[in-house]
């Protein structure tokens, strides 16, 4: 009979992963590690960090009460060798394996050092695919031959076909496939805003806590008041609370932003989904059955589905569809430094000043945070993708470089340029003074244009359109932004190149 070695990966948290589809209780053993490399190849949150390692610890105790035989690596271990490789060869040597079993890795870099060790171990590595996605990149590779363009709708709608969600025979229940203009609603100060799911931290997760401060003490964030779900059951309920809740007013709020409020009516799931506590077919499954149950409107329902179903599935897609090159891409050639605020949070900026003070507290920022605050300002700044993408995949419990490089490098900075998105989400100050309260407590005017104590998105964002005026100006959706560009005067222009010129001079 042969004998398997199983790894399990840190985001693959699931008693249904595939590398455990077949697993043989007599012969096999499940090989879970901590290691120094992924958690310091780029220095990530220490939330992030502690929130990973107490969820792999509670998985590594779940299947040893379900009858598997684990062999647990930690990181504070005498002979834990710091990377993924020479734990599965210490392994190797303490046991007689035929083979390894693993599930592919979510992440370019570590497949592909999985795929070498075949060679260098003389062992069968097998790499099963990830059947957690509900659509596997041979299927993504499949729709997207021969399209001129990559476009979410697209891809979302032939989702909603192929796994009959939200559906009425082959047409959307509501007659609609897409709600996102219902979904636009500001919230005002005083309202009572349910509150986010929160765990109090059992014993593992205090040791956890403890010894991410000891070894990762020079790390980015905070790691007072952990409150995460770190099992599934947890995660469960996380999403339970979150569908009988908050669904019923996701999709109106969706893209509010409110002082001091980081949670608001958004489901905060997101770090569970990618490290595997959830699936994501029960989650849409659980909002689908809570608009049958008229728990929740059909705007809300299909709101949160589309991020899920949607969007999720279409970046992971993009991800393998053009990597490594995708990693690199640099449409408009950004140069500029990663200013010192996004460690700190210190600017006069408020809404930059927020969503970063939110972001260092709890390892994560809701996506018009991250996509029309500290991403448009990356934009407009054109600081470099590479740095961008580094902070984001550092600051975000829910971060792997598969959803992040794409939301980052397409959706957010156009770096791509256009290869996920049909335009750069480029925005002066007046949306985020339309989608929060943020400007009323800014040392800046929204209202002002030019000047000193202007809005710096006002003009960097028209400075923006100036710079790229050669790459952009014959792209359709910018059509009417540079008729209004070519009807200023050239006093207009010459204060906006210079009022910019100023502000991002001043950046250190």
């Amino acid at each position: 009979m042969t004998k398997a070695l199983r790894l399990v990966l840190g985001d693959q948290l699931n008693i249904n992963i595939s590398s455990l589809a077949d697993y043989e209780h007599e012969t096999d053993l499940v090989l879970i590690c901590e290691v120094n490399e992924e958690a310091t190849y780029v220095k990530h949150h220490k939330k992030k960090i502690a929130f990973i390692f107490s969820a792999m610890r509670h998985f590594g105790a779940e299947l040893k009460n379900n009858g598997y035989t684990v062999e647990y690596s930690r990181i504070d271990d005498r002979d834990n060798t710091g990377n993924f490789f020479g734990e599965v060869k210490r392994c190797l040597k303490k046991y007689n394996f035929d083979k390894i079993v693993v599930t592919e890795a979510s992440e370019y870099r570590c497949l592909k050092e999985i795929k070498s060790w075949s060679k260098q171990l003389n062992c069968e590595v097998e790499i099963l695919e990830d059947d957690r996605f509900l659509s596997s990149k041979n299927n993504f590779i499949d729709w997207a031959q021969g399209r001129k363009e990559l476009r979410l709708e697209n891809f979302y709608r032939e989702m909603r076909r192929k796994h009959s969600i939200l559906m009425n025979d082959k047409q959307p229940i509501g007659e609609k496939w897409n709600f996102d203009n219902d979904n636009r609603k500001p919230l005002t100060s005083g309202i009572a805003i349910p509150q986010t799911y929160k765990e109090k931290p059992d014993q593992i997760t205090q040791e956890v806590i403890k010894l991410t401060a000891k070894l990762f003490d020079n790390h980015f964030g905070n790691l007072n008041d952990f409150h995460y779900a770190v099992t599934r059951d947890q995660a469960l309920k996380a999403l339970g609370q979150f569908i009988k809740e908050r669904l019923s007013s996701f999709g109106d709020y969706q893209d509010a932003m409110l002082m001091d409020e980081p949670w608001l009516y958004h489901s905060h799931i997101g770090l569970y989904l990618n490290c595997g506590l959830l699936l994501p077919l029960e989650c849409i499954e659980a909002a689908q059955k809570a608009y049958h149950d008229e728990i929740a409107p059909l705007n809300c329902v299909e709101g949160f589905i589309r991020q899920i179903l949607g969007w999720r599935e279409f970046v992971r897609g993009i991800y393998w569809l053009k990597m490594p090159e995708y990693e690199t891409l640099n449409f408009f050639n950004a140069k500029r430094k990663l200013p010192s605020f996004f460690w700190t949070g210190n600017t006069k900026m408020n809404c930059l000043k927020q969503s970063i003070s939110e972001t260092k507290e709890n390892a994560y920022a809701h996506h018009i945070q991250r996509l029309m605050v500290i991403g448009n300002f990356s934009l407009l700044s054109g600081l470099n993708p590479t740095e961008v993408n580094e902070w984001f995949l550092i600051v975000y419990a829910d971060a792997y470089q598969w959803v992040e490089l794409p939301n980052v490098t397409g959706m957010a900075l156009f770096a791509d340029g256009g290869i996920l998105g049909s335009k750069p989400y480029a925005s002066g100050g007046n949306y985020i003074n339309k989608m929060s309260n943020y400007c009323k407590s800014c040392e800046y005017k929204v209202s002002q244009k030019n000047g000193e104590t202007a809005c710096p998105y006002n003009y960097l964002y028209w400075n923006f359109m100036i710079e790229n005026k050669q790459k952009l100006s014959k792209n359709a959706r910018l059509s009417i932004m540079y008729g209004t560009l070519n009807r200023m005067s050239e006093d207009k222009i010459k204060s906006i190149t210079n009022d910019s010129r100023k502000f991002l001079n001043a950046l250190c």
